[in-house]
This record gives C-alpha cells, sequence and structure tokens, in this order.
C-alpha cells in the first residue's frame, strides 16, 4: 500500500502547533529516562493541556499502554466523547490501534512528529484516520513532520541504549548514534489544516520565540520507524547516554521532565 501520510513542511508549520509539540517532546523524554521507547502525546483543547501521557508499556508490563491511550483513559472522565474540539500533539504517528481509539472518541485533530511506516494508521500503512470504510465514526486531519527529526532522534536514542525488558536484549556497546535523517517517504502536502488567517495570528500573537514551548507492545512501533531508515542501526558506540539533542532549529530537548503517574493496578485492570 502506498504511504499516503501528510507532512506540512517546516515553513507551513504553525508556531503554537510547534510549541505544544515541544510539549509532547519533554513526554517522550520522561519515557526514554524511564527506559520506554520514547513517545510522548498532550491533548489541548481551547489553548490548554487536558491531558499529557507518555509510553509506560514497559512499567506496567501492558502492551496497550500507549502514549494516546494512557491519556484517553485519564481524558474521557472529564471529557467525554466527541472531541471534536480537541487537538492530540504525538511524537510518533499512532499505531493502528491508537488510530482506531482516536477515531472511534471522535478527535478533532491530530498531529504528529515523525512517521510509523511499519504500524502507522494515518496514512503511513493504512487511513484509519480517514477511511470511508470507517463509517461509523467521523474522520479527523492527521498531519505529520512537526519536530520530526528531534522524535527520530529520540527513537534512535532509545535503540542505542540495551533494553533489558526485551525478551533477548542486544549488545549494542559498539553503535553508533547517526544523525543524518533522510527526508519524509511522502511528500510535503501544504497548507497545513489550520486555516491561514488563523495561522498568521497565531504567528503575530506568538512571536519569534514561540516554538520554545509553553509552560505548564510499543518497542515495534517504533521499530517501524526503523525500517524505512528513520532509525540507524550502526556498529560502533559513541554519544550513549546523551540527555539532549540538538534538532533542526538548534533547540534542546527534553530539560524538563513531566511526570503523571498511573493509579490503576498494571495487570487485570
Amino acid at each position: 500500500m502506498a504511504n499516503i501520510a501528510t507532512y506540512i513542511p517546516p515553513g507551513e508549520q504553525d508556531p503554537i502547533d510547534l510549541a505544544w509539540m515541544r510539549e509532547a517532546l519533554i513526554m517522550a523524554e520522561e519515557a526514554l529516562a524511564n527506559e520506554e521507547v520514547p513517545v510522548g502525546c498532550v491533548f489541548v483543547k481551547d489553548g490548554q493541556a487536558i491531558a499529557r501521557a507518555r509510553n509506560r508499556t514497559n512499567e506496567w508490563r501492558n502492551a496497550t499502554l500507549h502514549a494516546e491511550l494512557e491519556a484517553i483513559d485519564h481524558l474521557l472522565p472529564s471529557h467525554p466523547a466527541p472531541l471534536s474540539s480537541i487537538t492530540l500533539y504525538v511524537t510518533v504517528e499512532p499505531c493502528v490501534m491508537c488510530a482506531s481509539a482516536l477515531r472511534q472518541i471522535g478527535i478533532g485533530r491530530v498531529i504528529y512528529g515523525c512517521g510509523n511506516d511499519r504500524f502507522g494508521g494515518c496514512g503511513s500503512v493504512i487511513d484509519v484516520n480517514s477511511s470511508d470504510q470507517l463509517d461509523t465514526h467521523p474522520p479527523f486531519v492527521a498531519e505529520g513532520g512537526y519536530y520530526r527529526e528531534e522524535a527520530i532522534m529520540l527513537l534512535r536514542r532509545f535503540y542505542m541504549s540495551e533494553n533489558q525488558n526485551a525478551p533477548n536484549p542486544k549488545k549494542k556497546a559498539t553503535r553508533v548514534l547517526k544523525t543524518d535523517i533522510p527526508p519524509p517517504p511522502s511528500g510535503y502536502t501544504t497548507p497545513s489544516s489550520r486555516p491561514e488567517s488563523s495561522m498568521q495570528a497565531s504567528r503575530e500573537r506568538a512571536g519569534p520565540d514561540a516554538t520554545e514551548g509553553i509552560e505548564g507492545d510499543d518497542e515495534s512501533r517504533s521499530k517501524a520507524a526503523e525500517s524505512a531508515g528513520e532509525l540507524g542501526r550502526p556498529e560502533e558506540n559513541s554519544g550513549v547516554g546523551k540527555s539532549t539533542t540538538v534538532g533542526r532549529q538548534g533547540l534542546p530537548i527534553g530539560s524538563t521532565l513531566v511526570s503523571t503517574p498511573r493509579e490503576s493496578t498494571p495487570i487485570g485492570r
């Protein structure tokens, strides 16, 4: 199946969207610090974050605890579906499972960082977000490319480390952290789903520093990027354990970690 994922080029990306994606990257950094596949997300409504989450599959031995589902679990009691006025910012394209859940709750818009060419549910593998074959729930807009390079580098850093939770942990002491990143697998699509008038207004309101941020089973999922050339499997070790990645705009990632502890039991909940 052809890759029909939508990527927005940097020049068309709204500063407000970029700022919220920075918040999602902070959650992904927290996941990495806790030896989880580094995917994080933030749900936003009316300019306010209403839920934040990161992957917790290793922590709870629960393959369904992708960042999106973890956030939805906390979100729905106070914000019942449909969620058409809510935007999700997530560092990696939602997998088929998560894209289906997002469509079922009626999410309005999804902004993601890098693609998921093995399990992506927003166009990289299957267009769960927009397919007319799923006519019981409304489609949602899904656009990628927002801090794509930073999201990819977080995944690469995870695969540089040895995952003791893997069935057969691999020795990785000779691997090198690759920094070259290929272009998106599909052509850029413009403009963004945000109306140009709204984008211009938000640029004027946010100013030039808007992208500095706003206050306030998963392993196979990341392998999707690897199969598409987004993750390296190099031979020598370099840079393991570094806590800061500098992306395309020269911005460091992850200076602040956000904790969202889970209260439910890990198994049989």
